[in-house]
C-alpha cells in the first residue's frame, strides 16, 4: 500500500518547456508524493509520461484544476508547483490559480524563491482552511546550518559530482541513471541532492544550495555527504550539480569539487546549445568542452565521461555529435535518457576502485 501523501503537479502550460524541470523530475520519479495527475493546459488529455519522453506512467494531464478535481475520487493533500522559473518567481497566472485550492483546504508545496508562507492572502486562506504551505527553498534557521570543518576527510566513499556546462541540462536525472547503472554493476551508489527537486523526489541526503547563505554552502554540502556515507555506506556518492562553473547568472560547481574533495567528475553538456540558457540576447556563449575539462582539472579533478543532453538534435545527428564530442575530449559520451550510461561505467568503476580511501 502506498502511504505517501497524494499530490497533483501543476505546471501552468509550461510542461513542454525547460521551466518545468521540477515537474519532469516528479513525473519520471522518484517522488516523495503519490502523483495522481498533472495540471497543464498544453498537455491536457494525454499521459504526462508520454508527453515528457514517450513512456506512459499513468499520470493523466488535465487542462484545469476544476477538471482535475472532478476526475479524482478524493481531493489530493497537496498540489506541487512543478516549475523552476528564472529568478524563482511564481508567475501571476499560477499564483491566481493556486489560491482557490488553498481556500478549499488543499496544501501547496512550492520550490520557488517566492514564498507563499510570506504572502498574506495565502497565509489567511491556509489559516482558515487548514491547508499546509510548504516552501522548500525557505532557508533553515542559522542554528541548524553547518560550517565546513574538514569532516569530509572521514568519508570513505569517493565523491563524483555531475557538473554541467549550463543549467537545466538534466544533471539530477543523470545522477539517478548513474546510480541504477552502478548498482547493476555491483556497486552501492547514492545521491547527495543540492536542489529543491531532489528534496521533492525524496532523496534522503542533501540540501538546497541556492537557499543556503553563501558562508554555509560548503558546510551543508560536507554535512550531507558525511551523513550519506555514515548512514548508507555506499561505494560511490554522486553529487547533483547546479548551474555551471562559468554561467554568469549563477556560477556554481567549485564547491562541489573543492569542499567535497572530489577527484572525479561526470560532465553534462548540450551540444546543440550555443548560449547559456536565457542569455542569447547577451551573446553569452557556452565555453568549449575542452576548456571546461581543463578548468575542472585546475580544481584538482578529472572528467571521467560526458553525459549529453539531446535537446534540439535530430535523430540523424546523435551519432555524429557523439563522435565529435569523443574526438574533442578523448572520453566516452552517452545520451542518458536515450541509452543509459553503460559506456561510462568502466571508467567510473576504475576510478572508484583506484580512489584513495
Amino acid at each position: 500500500m502506498d502511504t505517501r501523501p497524494t499530490a497533483i503537479v501543476y505546471t501552468g502550460g509550461r510542461f513542454h518547456t525547460s521551466d518545468a524541470k521540477t515537474g519532469h523530475g516528479l513525473v519520471r520519479g522518484p517522488c516523495r508524493y503519490a502523483v495522481l495527475a498533472l495540471v497543464d493546459a498544453e498537455s491536457a488529455g494525454r499521459d504526462a509520461g508520454e508527453v515528457l519522453d514517450g513512456k506512459r506512467r499513468g499520470i493523466p494531464c488535465h487542462a484545469s484544476f476544476d477538471a482535475c478535481l472532478a476526475a479524482l475520487p478524493t481531493p489530493p493533500k497537496y498540489v506541487v508547483v512543478g516549475v523552476a522559473t528564472s529568478g524563482g518567481v511564481l508567475p501571476d497566472d499560477m499564483k491566481q490559480a493556486l489560491l482557490p485550492l488553498v481556500q478549499r483546504g488543499i496544501g501547496v508545496v512550492n520550490g520557488l524563491h517566492e514564498f507563499l508562507s510570506d504572502d498574506p492572502a495565502f497565509v489567511a486562506a491556509a489559516r482558515a482552511s487548514g491547508a499546509e504551505l510548504v516552501d522548500v527553498r525557505k532557508p533553515k534557521p542559522r542554528r541548524e546550518l553547518h560550517f565546513w570543518s574538514g569532516a569530509i576527510r572521514s568519508v570513505r566513499a569517493p565523491r563524483i559530482p555531475v557538473l554541467g556546462t549550463d543549467c537545466a541540462l538534466g544533471k539530477r536525472t543523470t545522477c539517478h541513471v548513474l546510480v541504477d547503472a552502478l548498482q547493476a554493476a555491483g556497486k552501492r551508489a547514492a545521491i547527495v541532492a543540492t536542489g529543491q527537486t531532489g528534496w521533492l523526489q525524496g532523496i534522503e541526503h542533501g540540501f538546497v544550495l541556492d537557499s543556503t547563505p553563501n558562508d554555509f554552502v560548503s558546510g551543508e554540502l560536507e554535512h550531507a555527504i558525511v551523513r550519506c556515507d555514515r548512514e548508507l555506506a555506499p561505494d560511490v556518492i554522486f553529487v547533483e550539480g547546479q548551474s555551471a562553473l562559468r554561467n554568469p547568472s549563477g556560477p556554481c560547481g567549485a564547491e562541489l569539487v573543492l569542499s567535497a574533495e572530489a577527484r572525479g567528475v561526470v560532465l553534462q553538456h548540450a551540444p546543440a546549445r550555443a548560449f547559456f540558457e536565457d542569455q542569447e540576447r547577451l551573446g553569452n556563449r557556452i565555453p568549449s568542452l575542452a576548456s571546461e575539462i581543463a578548468l575542472i582539472g585546475m580544481y584538482g579533478a578529472r572528467v571521467l565521461g560526458i553525459a549529453l543532453n539531446q535537446e534540439h538534435l535530430a535523430e540523424r545527428d546523435f551519432e555524429p555529435m557523439r563522435a565529435a564530442v569523443e574526438r574533442e575530449t578523448g572520453l566516452a559520451a552517452v545520451y542518458p535518457l536515450r541509452e543509459g550510461v553503460a559506456r561510462l561505467v568502466p571508467a567510473i568503476v576504475a576510478y572508484i576502485e583506484g580512489a584513495p580511501r
